[in-house]
């Protein structure tokens, strides 16, 4: 393919990605894996250069484009090759009316750059929001140790116990030490998210919303597969990717729920009041994700964010339940609102006085509120806010 006609497939590209963000269609990664397995004849680099033009044009815009054309125009304003390219070739884009206009730059639409602005992310905290992310993973520790493991690349060491970052691209999932499950792909911020909570052997712990598993593999190689791990999730396609997740780790998860939402403790019942720690990953905006998902941001709407906000005070109440005297819970968001972190904590610990804040052990992180947040600018993560309650 031509550099020209790259850039027109990205433009289609990010016409359906678009489409998809307003009427809460496919994500981005689907819609372009998509177009590659019905387009065989791109080869690998025009797959990588389509990738790379139709994320680079949903990083540079901030509010939703009115079409892929004027996201590519709005990339085409840091880049002249790129503005070169509309030359009305063949299979290429067509010249630059003279009243065309590009797509608006900035981080967000404005009304999240509100409660961006609010939450004490601006400058260069907002647009590292936007930054491509690093590849993370933790080496298993059920299976093997992170400086003594046979990778095919060494990474280099994070924070976390058993975290190493690596090149970005390169396959993991095709490494035989992945398909024996010595290694898991997981952000630096994931994994100090587990850390925190602090799982012990012997503990009874509960995955609240544990989706497909991630972090619950992280919390049974805490807990060296001793005690008792319970997984629940309303989502029967995500908690039922679990098992076999958990079978090439070694993981031992002794069951999973499927919750009913609005009745969820009738699957809890025996658990409830019994749990040394409540691991509670509530569902969110996912503001920190950004750097992986850009197009997110188009997404999300004040009335989902405000959903958000009532279904986290939901499953907090839910996990705090589960919680026996002198337990804990595990509060985490991938996001870095303080309406769904530190806000969330502050009103739960007002309603709820036999709860009280207890310190959040990270070696990352800048205390906000109650809790401890993470982002990229200042910690190389995703965003996430981590808080630690205990019942009196």
């Amino acid at each position: 393919m031509t550099p020209a006609a790259r850039l027109q497939t990205a433009i289609e590209l990010l016409d359906d990605i678009i489409s998809a963000a307003r009427n809460q269609g496919a994500p981005a990664d689907r819609i372009i894996a998509e177009w590659f397995r019905t387009h065989r004849f791109a080869g690998s680099k025009d797959r990588r250069a389509i990738r790379d033009l139709v994320y680079d044009a949903i990083r540079c815009c901030g509010p939703v484009p009115a079409s892929g054309r004027a996201a590519a125009l709005r990339l085409a304003e840091g880049d002249p090759a790129i503005r070169n390219l509309f030359d009305g070739s063949n299979y290429g884009p067509s010249p630059v009316g003279e009243r065309e206009q590009p797509a608006a730059g900035g981080v967000a639409p404005d009304w999240i750059m509100g409660m961006l602005d609010q939450s004490d992310i601006h400058g260069e905290e907002a647009q590292a929001l936007l930054d491509r992310a690093p590849l993370d993973i933790r080496v298993n520790s059920l299976k093997a140790q992170r400086d003594s493991a046979d990778l095919p690349i060494a990474g280099t060491p994070l924070p976390s116990l058993q975290g190493l970052r690596l090149p970005q691209g390169t396959k993991v999932e095709q490494w035989p030490a992945y398909r024996d499950g010595l290694v898991e792909v997981q952000d630096l911020g994931s994994q100090l998210a587990c850390e925190a909570s602090a799982a012990q052997p012997g503990e009874t712990v509960v995955d609240l919303c544990a989706g497909a598993g991630g972090k619950t593999l992280a919390l049974a190689a805490m807990m060296q597969n001793s005690g008792t791990l319970l997984a629940a999730d309303t989502d029967r396609g995500r908690l039922g990717r679990l098992a076999p997740r958990a079978e090439r780790a070694g993981a031992l998860v002794s069951d999973t729920l499927l919750l009913n939402p609005g009745k969820e403790m009738e699957a809890l019942a025996d658990v409830a009041g019994q749990a040394d720690m409540v691991f509670v990953d509530a569902p969110c905006s996912g503001t920190g994700t950004w750097r992986r998902k850009p197009e997110a941001r188009w997404r999300i709407t004040p009335d989902q964010l405000q959903r958000y906000a009532d279904l986290q005070n939901h499953v907090l109440e839910i996990g705090a339940r589960l919680v026996k005297p002198g337990g804990r819970l595990i509060y985490v968001t991938c996001s870095v609102l303080d309406e769904e972190g530190a806000s969330q904590i502050d009103r739960f610990l007002k309603h709820n006085p036999d709860w009280s804040a207890q310190p959040v052990v990270c070696p990352l992180g800048q205390p906000r509120g109650a809790g401890v947040r993470l982002t990229p600018h200042h910690d190389g993560t995703d965003g996430f806010f981590i808080a630690c309650i205990g019942k009196r």
